[in-house]
């Protein structure tokens, strides 16, 4: 089979890797429009669950990016407000992992090189290559689905709040989350470290804060300056690095996935927000599920059928929790008065559908009491999926 991936992120890498691996003979060609070495972005996160599928498919890939990862298991929040709430709470949880975006790329690169795959950088694609499958997986702004939008039911909603993606070398040995509140309201970030010298910091706050601050005009080394000064305490005096690029999230969604020969995987198919920290690995299962359906199905129609059942069906509790997250810090003066421990115990919570329409202290103690009282757990399993699909079908 001839196989064109257009993006050389992690669903077109890994894919071609899994079709190299599964029949030799396959010619494919992956297509970057970006140089080697170029990516955005600084470290991401992937959970231990994710391993397991990757050993699974290709142990030495895995292997090699558990080698270039980084562990955690705590999770840290710290809370510095002007009306003397300060305070902070760690909790352990379960055990995640930091890896640099770059080393990701550049490993799954290199393993699907050693495979016969064709890598070809400054290479951009804007109509499908001739190929039997071409794989589109060239991001939220996808050039091959962009033309074919009516066609694939694409629809774009953009998020309220503003964020920024940095880097530092503050070295976090825990999940960080540090929550200041200045004249202008509150902002927020996300640190993770993902190798022995660097962290990722996600900024992130409410339009109007981000005016008042002044963020919106103070191009790059004034933007530097105010994030250093305002989380000083957390950063412990490192710099921030990165570009003065300000965004809202994209959350892409499309009511079919294929079109011709043509078929979607990653962000040009979803995504889902930054929050929950779930992109790379979506990809990457996108990348598994539809290597496994080409050798399996009689013919790529039926590939192309049963990987988009499979895949929305795995998606629907994740999107439904990546919508609650990014609502959750949206709402952020909901929550953010409340004692750390109860407002970390939340933030823990964020996904679930029931806590938008519940006091938070009220929902607080049913959750606590739930996680003794079984029936109480049950009754929650069963609304909470309801409750979702009901808010979304609205």
């Amino acid at each position: 089979m001839l196989v064109a991936c257009a993006g050389g992120g992690p669903a077109g890498l890994y894919f071609s890797i899994l079709m190299k691996l599964r029949d030799p003979s396959h010619d494919v060609t992956v297509y970057e429009r970006g140089p080697a070495g170029s990516t955005y972005g600084w470290g991401v996160t992937y959970w231990a669950g994710l391993l397991d599928k990757l050993g699974a498919h290709d142990p030495e890939s895995a292997l090699a990016i558990r080698d270039a990862s980084v562990c955690w298991s705590d999770g840290v929040a710290h809370v510095a407000g002007r009306t003397g709430l300060p305070g902070s709470t760690r909790h352990r949880g379960d055990q995640g992992f930091g890896i640099g975006r770059r080393t990701l790329l550049d490993l799954l690169a290199d393993r699907a090189r050693s495979l016969g795959v064709r890598v070809e950088y400054e290479h951009g694609v804007t109509e499908p290559p001739a190929a039997d499958l071409v794989l589109a997986c060239d991001g939220v702004r996808s050039t091959l689905r962009g033309p074919h939008e009516e066609r694939f039911g694409t629809e774009i909603t953009t998020g309220r709040n503003t964020y920024i993606w940095l880097g530092t070398t503050k070295v976090f040995d825990a999940f960080t989350f540090s929550f200041v509140e200045t004249e202008h309201g509150w902002i927020w970030c996300y640190g993770y470290g993902y190798d022995a010298g660097h962290s990722t910091c996600v900024i992130e706050c409410a339009p109007a804060t981000w005016a008042g601050l002044g963020l919106d005009t103070a191009g790059e080394a004034g933007t530097m300056a105010v994030l250093e000064k305002v989380f000083a305490d957390v950063l412990d005096g490192h710099p921030l690095m990165g570009r003065a690029l300000w965004l809202n999230f994209p959350t892409v969604t499309n009511r079919v996935w294929r079109h011709g020969n043509t078929v979607l995987a990653g962000d040009a198919a979803h995504t889902t927000h930054y929050s929950i920290g779930a992109g790379t690995t979506l990809a990457l299962e996108d990348a598994m599920a539809l290597a496994a359906a080409v050798h399996e199905c009689p013919d790529l129609d039926s590939a192309f059928g049963r990987y988009e059942r499979e895949r929305r069906a795995a998606l629907l509790p994740v999107q439904s929790a990546a919508r609650y997250s990014a609502r959750w810090y949206e709402s952020l003066p909901r929550y953010i008065g409340l004692p750390p421990e109860r407002m970390f115990a939340l933030l823990g919570q964020r996904h679930s559908p029931l806590l938008p329409h519940l006091p938070p202290g009220l929902y607080y103690r049913l959750d606590r009491a739930a996680g003794s009282m079984e029936g109480l757990r049950a009754f929650k399993r069963w609304l909470g999926p309801r409750l979702a699909r009901a808010l979304h079908n609205r």
